[in-house]
């Protein structure tokens, strides 16, 4: 049990921590720091002890600061906000793989030629089998693999002997041959017949096909998704027939099936080849109606398709 005595020593005591919690707390408005908030409870208790109020008093040297009786956190000088520290980048194979679309027949025609991916089988033909050009026509059905279909009147497939040493391919069906569904039947076709009939052979002998089965609308040119649509049919075709030969009729035929966008201009003239058959491209019938003065050079072409046969001019058969 504590004497009388005591009773003084334990309020100076007590007015000595309040004493060095005041001066902290000056301290701390000077300089800016957060002000420590005291329970209402104990400082009304503090009061009923008879201990003074605190009186602001000038801030004392720092020497004689007495550590208070809870430690309060000293303040921090004001500094700009750190940025976060960078996320540790994980290793690629802890992330998950996206999905990749896959391309886009506008993506497979807006690389250059050579680069283009070359059209795989069709579904309904076996790999590595010669297909028979029934079997493909099969697999064309009522075709709506891209937009030409929604203004055709007929497919315009093909047409001739189904193994012709030799195959014209021209770029797409006409007003005539949209309504008749066989291909080079007008003005354009009637000049092929005559080409045809001046190299040595007649149409039920060679056979003739284009890039495309429907007409673009106003005979415009292919598109390049309406192309990609088709190829794969332009190709079975070949394989069913195994022509000796091509003729490439004008620069759409002879870049699709080439994978060059050299101008027609410059690749006319030249054997090349498709996949091992011997191809000689040339400029394209409607062409040469608009240009009557390059009928000769596509006559010179022809004839370098007479001789790899051992033609001559008039000859038949």
């Amino acid at each position: 049990m504590a004497t009388v005595s005591e009773a003084p020593e334990t309020s100076q005591e007590l007015s000595e921590v309040l004493e060095d919690l005041r001066r902290h707390l000056l301290w701390q408005e000077e300089d800016g720091g957060r002000v420590l908030q005291v329970d209402a409870r104990l400082a009304a208790e503090l009061r009923g002890a008879g201990l003074p109020r605190p009186q602001a008093l000038a801030r004392p040297p720092a020497a004689k600061a007495a550590p208070p009786a809870q430690p309060v956190p000293a303040p921090q000088p004001a500094q700009a906000p750190r940025a976060p520290a960078p996320e540790p980048e994980r290793p690629m194979a802890a992330r998950p793989a996206m999905p990749r679309a896959a391309p886009s027949p506008e993506m497979l025609l807006e690389v250059p030629p050579q680069s283009r991916p070359i059209a795989g089988a069709l579904p309904g033909v076996v790999e590595g089998e010669r297909p028979t050009l029934d079997q493909i026509r099969r697999e064309l059905g009522d075709c709506r693999r891209c937009k030409l279909c929604t203004g055709r009147k007929n497919i315009v497939f093909g047409s001739g002997n189904p193994r012709a040493e030799l195959v014209f391919v021209g770029e797409g069906p006409g007003a005539d041959e949209d309504v008749q569904g066989v291909p080079f039947v007008g003005a354009a076709g009637q000049l092929l017949t005559k080409m045809i009939e001046a190299m040595g052979y007649n149409r039920d002998l060679v056979y003739i096909c284009n890039v495309v089965k429907c007409r673009p609308p106003g005979n415009r040119n292919p598109e390049p998704d309406e192309v990609t649509a088709c190829e794969p049919f332009l190709r079975a075709q070949l394989r069913a027939v195994q022509p000796k030969a091509i003729v490439a009729l004008g620069k759409f035929a002879a870049q699709t099936l080439l994978r060059d966008t050299t101008p027609i201009t410059r690749l006319r003239g030249q054997w090349r080849e498709y996949e091992g058959i011997k191809l000689m491209p040339t400029f394209h019938p409607a062409y040469l109606l608009r240009q009557p003065a390059e009928k000769k050079k596509a006559w010179e072409d022809l004839q370098q398709v007479m001789k790899f046969f051992g033609k001559q001019p008039g000859q038949r058969g």
